[in-house]
């Protein structure tokens, strides 16, 4: 019997292999998606991605995607308790699980374990462990495209945004930088790809540049940015989006 579970989904790479690998391994009953979305953007967190092109991925899917919208720079204890309350409703329809596309980073996830467990809820990492380089050409190799929308100028400039993932943006990329982008690097938005009814049609708009000062989130490619500002630095640092319409 499949065990039912909520699947957090931002709409890129990660998230992307992450549900083909549960989907495929049969174990579990992907009830919904769960997405946090920026309320006065109307766009996925950190991805800055529209809401009309995730409903398109769900749509797509062939699955319910679930919006928790966010204030924007939510304080901690207000994100905490959002989610919270959501999680409970999405439990109280049978969720026992809750399936993360997290790899590598091991306080986001013990987070992650930790806050579900008060719920008595399962945390699921499909891709934990997995060498970044062998996943981010398998999710290539299996068909799955991407384009990048969001690049963190710490690490990557402008160029960088809005191009498509494929073997010559991984030869582009610097040394220090992790090929699927898991600390926080940069962002993608996925639009075709064998889980995919159809492709997800767009165009690339304007790219744009944002400067944020604030506390600083830990950064993955599940949808859960704002889940765990444990680090008391400052958020001082600028992003470019290509926005895609």
């Amino acid at each position: 019997m499949k065990q039912p579970a909520i699947f957090n989904w931002s709409g890129g790479k990660d998230s992307a292999l992450a549900l083909y690998k549960v989907l495929q391994s049969g174990q579990y009953d992907v009830q919904t998606l769960l997405t946090t979305v920026s309320e006065p953007y109307q766009r996925i967190s950190m991805h800055g991605v529209r809401t009309a092109l995730l409903d398109q991925q769900a749509a797509s899917l062939g699955l319910p995607c679930r919006k928790l919208f966010l204030p924007e720079m939510p304080s901690m204890e207000a994100y905490e308790q959002l989610m919270a309350s959501t999680m409970r409703e999405l439990k109280s329809a049978g969720a026992t699980a809750s399936i993360f596309g997290d790899i590598f980073l091991a306080d986001l996830r013990q987070y992650r374990e930790n806050k579900l467990a008060e719920l008595e809820l399962q945390a699921v990492f499909p891709l934990w462990g997995v060498p970044t380089a062998t996943l981010i050409r398998e999710f290539i190799g299996l068909g799955f495209k991407t384009i990048t929308t969001c690049v963190n100028e710490k690490y990557l400039d402008r160029s960088f945004v809005g191009r498509v993932v494929d073997e010559e943006f991984l030869h582009d990329l610097p040394a220090t930088v992790d090929p699927c982008g898991e600390n926080g690097e940069f962002h993608t938005f996925v639009f075709d790809g064998p889980l995919f009814s159809q492709p997800i049609p767009f165009e690339k708009g304007e790219i744009v540049y944002r400067k944020y000062t604030a506390p600083a989130p830990k950064s993955d490619d599940s949808g859960y940015e704002c889940g765990d500002q444990t680090d008391p630095s400052p958020f001082d640092t600028g992003f470019w989006y290509c926005d895609l319409v």
